[in-house]
């Protein structure tokens, strides 16, 4: 089995917050990522997949396609938004890197797998300090 990884960047808003908390405690737990007027960061996302080498080509996956797939389902829908007002994926949750990376393999699962590779792990960083991996579990 052999695995392969595309990267792909988009830069988004958002903020953690709890409607039903008071300011004060939403910055007590948040601190600043609960500023009532948003923050954003530009994120680096790397998608991997895994299975076996297609003898015909010398491929996993054709890179284009798998590009096609992470920018149609994903960065068109990140990219430049606000992840708690515009994302039809993350309606509903709460918008905390951890969240963001387990719906966005969410998305991406189903179109990996009509490709005959498997989706593996999704690794989104928020900051070159900071990131997480999801790997479907």
């Amino acid at each position: 089995m052999i695995h392969i990884t595309r990267r792909e960047r988009f830069s988004a808003a958002h903020k953690l917050y709890r409607e039903d908390w008071s300011q004060e405690q939403n910055e007590a737990v948040f601190g600043n990522c609960s500023n009532p007027n948003w923050h954003g960061h530009n994120y680096e996302l790397f998608v991997t997949v895994k299975g076996e080498i297609n003898p015909e080509t010398g491929f996993l996956i054709d890179l284009k396609k798998m590009k096609s797939i992470i920018l149609k389902h994903v960065i068109s829908k990140l990219d430049h938004k606000n992840v708690n007002l515009d994302v039809d994926f993350m309606k509903g949750k709460k918008a905390s890197t951890e969240v963001i990376a387990m719906e966005i393999f969410h998305v991406l699962k189903p179109y990996f797998d009509q490709e005959n590779v498997q989706l593996h792990a999704v690794k989104l960083y928020e900051t070159e300090n900071n990131f997480v991996e999801y790997f479907g579990e």
